[in-house]
């Protein structure tokens, strides 16, 4: 019988934050704090000084007295003006930085970055087999994580050279050790605290903040320094979405079977790297979508522009290039006069097939795209995908699109926790997962719950991370949480049980493999009715003689992601991620001819899971993965002028979609298990978003009968939009 798994279990950090008692970053007393500012460039957001000062006043007072003299240098505003002969370099030694990872390949003299091949079958003798082709450009413009949070750190160094950084980040541990690393400091001597997060989207996976504010202490005797960024500087100059332009060129055969690809994406990447050529990496992995093409050839370039630098956002790329695969799988399904569904379902990635990379799919590996298909179909209602007419001038109109995606972290990335008892019998975890809303703290509580046969309510979380005393943990990124944590808490758990068994064998005098520990018990197999309750042995045991029996119990786990590969650089061939996650999205809209408004009334996901673990969260996230999608795909973007010069980045003109404007939400689950995976869950907390904007620009373009191949959705961008007469 389950104790945890597949129950709806309530945030453990649920009261806290609907009584507004959740501490954040920026929550925290600032008495002793000196205050810190920056001034940023005239010229494309740039921080280019800081100041430090008794008060935040004060501060922003000398902010403005700060005068610069700038010298304005040739630029590039896209990828494709980034690579075209003669294009002025922003870095004019691209070879001149120490890479910190190995796979990543820039080009001399050029503004390429990193670039990644997949390379699969014959792709010109494929084509030329084909009955019908589809190729198109696409144009994605960058935007913004906008997190409720805006990014902010806190430094003090101490007497004796400690440095103490308190930061909203998804990445404590890197933020330590790029600290460590640039100014020579003993990693040891560097403690990273981390409280709840306000929010990420990967956004604060990268380390920006905390060096600053580590040299604004530095420069005042190490005096504690708050640096915070109002919201329109967090716009302009912290790290953002990038932006991609794509060629998409697939052919199939008179039955509709896809049977080559050639693509190429340029990732935008702004003005430095950050993570941007792992995004291409990611696109590259994944870039046919769950998809059967045995016929592949793929280019995915991390290109330099003079835009602000992008970093990683929830789906990690995968919602830019979907768009791009999922629109012309329309087209083709439209040309072929097939329904988009069944036209996914005929050529949907299943076992014994490649994926893009050469990995050999399995059930257990990619789950099951067609279910999905097939659930999705009920769960939306779903009608062929033809406009409706459903009063004049408004037709109603369905959109499908297919997403999958596998993660990209570092092959030796580790996890670990550590479980400690109260004298209660319940227990504490310390892990160095970073609650910033996905709920991942709360399953990892129900996972060891279930390990232990406990009530998940004995299971209490150390909620904030502190690099001093929390187990290493990689990144809070790439919904790797369930996963990677998950496994270092089933076998912290394994060896807390095993010090109990151990235990209880001394002091009912059996053997260790006689003894079972649950619900709270350790206990005989053969006579459960001789059992010590473990809030009574989980320190050792005091026989009734007065003899000490056993030791203090604590249980620790590590884990080490294994069989992961780099790619190589001329086929892709090689292994990134362990596992993928997939599943089917519909959005359905109601569209005015007229005016080209629309209205989004309803959207659908179906994924497979894995395994529920818990099924009201899941659905949460997943709804919330929805919402971002289509928010961002229907009115986001950061505007440049003509100069790179970001255009009013604030949340008066950039505008979210709001409560009360969103869609009826419908979430199922396919729950094709992981079996290396803790209870068969599957990586899902991205995933929600992936899909919406393809499905969203699916059911627009079936609504006007245009075919859409940029983002935002706006009324504008449709009605500029040629239709197919007109092109």
């Amino acid at each position: 019988m389950n104790t945890a798994i597949g129950k709806n279990v309530q945030r453990k950090d649920a009261w806290d934050k609907v009584t507004g008692k959740a501490k954040y970053t920026d929550d925290f007393p600032t008495t002793g704090f000196l205050a810190a500012r920056l001034l940023t460039s005239t010229y494309a957001g740039e921080p280019v000084a800081l100041v430090v000062a008794m008060d935040k006043a004060t501060a922003e007072r000398a902010v403005k007295l700060i005068k610069v003299n700038y010298e304005p240098l040739p630029f590039v505003l896209t990828s494709s003006e980034a690579i075209a002969d003669g294009a002025p370099l922003v870095h004019k030694q691209v070879n001149g930085y120490k890479k910190v990872l190995t796979d990543i390949y820039p080009e001399v003299d050029s503004n390429v970055a990193s670039r990644y091949r997949m390379r699969k079958g014959d792709v010109t003798k494929a084509f030329e087999r084909c009955d019908k082709i589809v190729e198109r450009d696409f144009f994605l413009p960058p935007s913004g994580h906008l997190a409720m949070e805006v990014r902010t750190a806190r430094a003090e160094i101490t007497s004796n050279g400690n440095v103490i950084i308190t930061t909203s980040s998804q990445s404590p541990y890197v933020v330590r050790q790029q600290i460590a690393d640039a100014f020579l400091i003993p990693s040891g001597k560097i403690q990273v605290r981390v409280p709840f997060v306000g929010g990420g989207f990967g956004g604060k996976a990268p380390v920006m903040l905390e060096i600053l504010a580590y040299l604004a202490s530095r420069s005042v005797g190490g005096k504690a320094v708050r640096l915070t960024i109002p919201r329109e500087h967090d716009m302009a100059t912290a790290p953002c979405r990038m932006g991609l332009e794509a060629k998409i060129k697939i052919g199939v055969d008179k039955e509709g079977i896809i049977q080559a690809a050639e693509l190429t994406y340029l990732l935008d990447c702004g003005a430095y790297a950050d993570i941007s050529p792992y995004m291409a990496k990611a696109i590259a992995v994944d870039c046919t979508g769950p998809y059967n093409i045995k016929n592949l050839s793929c280019d995915a370039v991390c290109v330099y522009t003079n835009h602000t630098y992008v970093t990683s956002f929830r789906g990690f790329s995968h919602e830019s290039y979907t768009f791009c695969i999922e629109r012309v799988l329309d087209m083709l399904a439209e040309k072929c006069s097939i329904d988009p569904l069944a036209f996914r379902i005929r050529n949907a990635i299943r076992p014994g097939n490649l994926t893009p990379s050469q990995v050999k799919c399995t059930a257990n590996l990619i789950g099951n795209l067609t279910e999905c298909l097939q659930n999705v179909k009920k769960l939306a209602e779903w009608d062929g995908g033809k406009a409706v007419p459903i009063k004049r001038n408004t037709v109603q109109a369905k959109g499908i699109a297919c997403f999958w995606k596998t993660e990209n972290p570092p092959t030796d990335a580790i996890s670990g926790a550590l479980i400690t008892f109260n004298s209660d019998g319940s227990v504490n975890l310390h892990t160095g997962v970073v609650e910033m809303g996905s709920n991942g703290q709360t399953h990892l509580a129900q996972i060891l719950a279930e390990k232990l046969k406990i009530d998940v309510d004995q299971v209490h979380m150390v909620e904030s991370v502190d690099t001093r005393t929390a187990p290493k943990y990689w990144k809070t990124v790439a919904s790797l949480t369930e996963y990677m944590a998950g496994h270092a808490v089933m076998r912290a758990a394994d060896d807390l049980l095993d010090q109990l068994r151990s235990n209880g064998s001394q002091a009912l005098h059996c053997s260790v493999e006689d003894i079972e520990v649950a619900y709270g018990r350790v206990f005989s197999r053969k006579n459960p009715e001789q059992f010590i309750e473990i809030k009574d042995i989980n320190e050792g045991y005091k026989a009734s003689d007065g003899e000490s029996i056993g030791e203090p119990v604590f249980g620790r786990g590590g884990f080490m992601l294994k069989g992961l590969s780099m790619l190589d650089p001329q086929t892709g061939q090689g292994r990134t991620g362990p596992e993928w996650t997939l599943g089917a999205q519909v959005v359905e809209v109601e569209a005015d001819l007229k005016t080209y408004t629309y209205r989004i009334t309803k959207a659908t996901t179906v994924i497979d899971i894995g395994k529920v673990i818990n099924p009201e969260s899941m659905r949460a996230m997943i709804a919330g993965g929805m919402a971002m999608g289509i928010s961002l795909s229907s009115r986001e973007v950061y505007k440049y002028d003509k100069e790179g010069i970001p255009m009013l980045p604030n949340l008066r003109t950039y505008k979210l979609m709001h409560i009360g404007q969103e869609p009826d939400y419908r979430v199922g689950f396919v729950e094709t298990p992981n079996e290396q995976s803790p209870y068969g869950v599957r990586s899902f907390a991205e995933h929600g978003v992936i899909g919406m904007p393809a499905a969203l620009g699916n059911a627009l373009s079936t609504a006007f009968g245009k075919q859409l191949v940029t983002l935002p959705l706006t009324p504008e961008i449709i009605w500029r939009t040629p239709s197919e007469e007109q092109i």
